[in-house]
């Protein structure tokens, strides 16, 4: 997993992160009245009609789900991926099985085939797989598998990003598979002056080495970015409380190949 550098000051706050690599008083007869009205419109308006039906308590697709909840719909969607000695993680983006992980995960394999690059699904099936696209400068990739587990479930994509708002990373940080942490979105729009990622997620859901590639997701489990980075001022790979990911947007709509970036790595 990459890092990235430290923030280095406020004049710089929404812009690049420098230094070392790697969230009534109301009146008594007020409430007679309101209690009055409410009593009166819950038996018809008083023409005998019956009162309306309150609404449902099935949640909707907007609505904010529960950390569990968030983890049972998208954890059937999240892989493992060893590729050579590189542990990380992914996420199937489409019904085909794409899945969606750090370039940095894979960069060592493209050319090498199947051989180096193993994907295990939520319900434990092994299979080998292919970099089908890559895209160094946004340090995203996308894997074919030559097999699928008999049922496929895709993760959604997208979903607005906001500072302040609440998040939700699925990994397998230091080889602890499917592992769930949160926090909230941090910053926007944040950059790595020693390399070419720019415009990332800021969030301190924590994230250590074989986190990258996961998916971080909004409070209605969409995914909103793929991990791809940390700060690591000590420079001992260990999470300093600053995470970075690529905002789905961009690792959807800049696939290709390109130079490799300069970004640090973990």
């Amino acid at each position: 997993m990459e890092r990235a550098p430290q923030e280095a000051g406020a004049a710089e706050a929404q812009g690049a992160v420098a230094g070392r690599a790697r969230r009534f008083v109301v009146g008594g007869g007020a409430l007679v009245v309101v209690a009055v009205l409410a009593y009166w419109l819950g038996s018809g308006g008083g023409n005998g009609e019956g009162a309306a039906a309150g609404p449902s308590a099935t949640p909707t697709p907007s609505a904010a789900l529960t950390v569990a909840e968030v983890f049972k719909r998208v954890g059937p969607s999240v892989v493992v991926i060893q590729a050579g000695r590189s542990l990380g993680t992914g996420v199937i983006a489409a019904e085909d099985g794409t899945i969606l992980t750090a370039y940095h995960v894979v960069k060592g394999t493209k050319d090498k085939g199947t051989e180096d690059v193993t994907v295990t699904f939520a319900d434990g099936t092994k299979a080998k797989a292919v970099v089908s696209s890559s895209n160094p400068r946004r340090d995203v990739a996308t894997l074919k598998p030559a097999e699928l587990p008999e049922i496929v479930v895709p993760a959604t994509l997208g979903g607005a990003v906001a500072v302040g708002a609440p998040v939700v990373a699925i990994g397998n940080p230091l080889g602890l598979t499917y592992s769930v942490s949160t926090g909230v979105v941090s910053g926007l729009n944040r950059s790595a002056e020693d390399g070419d990622l720019s415009g990332l997620i800021q969030f301190d859901a924590s994230v250590n080495p074989g986190s990258s590639g996961g998916p971080l997701l909004d409070a209605r489990g969409l995914v909103i970015g793929i991990v791809v980075s940390i700060a690591d001022p000590g420079g001992d790979e260990a999470f300093a409380g600053i995470a970075f990911a690529v905002p789905i947007g961009a690792a959807l709509g800049s696939e290709g190949d390109g130079p490799p970036g300069d970004g640090p790595e973990i």
